[in-house]
């Protein structure tokens, strides 16, 4: 379409790749207007990079409580992917149409936000789930939108798949993410 603008993503909200934990905190406060008591600081210890996440309400309007966690590259030190996740553990009263509602909503909105057709893959089925959504700009960052649950084979009246969770991801580089990785020859 002649004039579109491409989507680029560049993070989540106001925190943008390539900012540093401190800089992301001042982010989280200033889009969810949590204090900074309310952000975790916690290790993923496989890959050696840095997390910080929240509990926060309604990060989608009327969609329940969802965790956002921001993860920061082992070399880098910067922010290199940004998450979102609704789950029973994120809100006990979250439920699988409530999940399936937000998925809905979360796939129109990337489905129409400029990026080209050949760098977008949606209703992919996968073995714990689907993906709604994967969509990368032009640099190669992507945005994931992936539901998992469990399949019902020919149940009249039910959905194929009761969702358990419902993730959102945003990726500096999902192909070669600045994580702790091991070459041939280390060992």
């Amino acid at each position: 379409m002649p004039g579109a603008t491409e989507a680029a993503v560049r993070g989540f909200r106001s925190a943008r790749f390539g900012m540093t934990p401190d800089e992301v905190r001042a982010a989280i406060v200033a889009d969810f207007g949590l204090a900074q008591s309310d952000i975790l600081d916690g290790m993923n210890n496989v890959e050696r990079t840095r997390v910080l996440s929240a509990l926060v309400p309604d990060v989608l309007p009327d969609g329940g409580a969802a965790q956002v966690s921001y993860v920061f590259g082992y070399r880098s030190g910067t922010l290199i992917q940004a998450g979102v996740l609704w789950s029973a553990a994120t809100d006990p009263a979250i439920t699988p149409a409530l999940m399936n509602a937000n998925g809905e909503v979360l796939r129109a909105f990337f489905s129409a936000a400029g990026y080209a057709a050949d760098r977008v893959v949606t209703d992919a089925v996968l073995d714990s789930g689907l993906l709604l959504f994967r969509g990368a700009d032009t640099d190669g960052r992507t945005v994931i939108l992936l539901q998992q649950g469990t399949f019902t084979d020919g149940v009249v009246g039910q959905l194929p798949l009761t969702p358990s969770s419902l993730t959102l991801l945003y990726a500096l580089d999902p192909d070669n993410p600045d994580i702790l990785t091991l070459n041939e020859g280390d060992f």
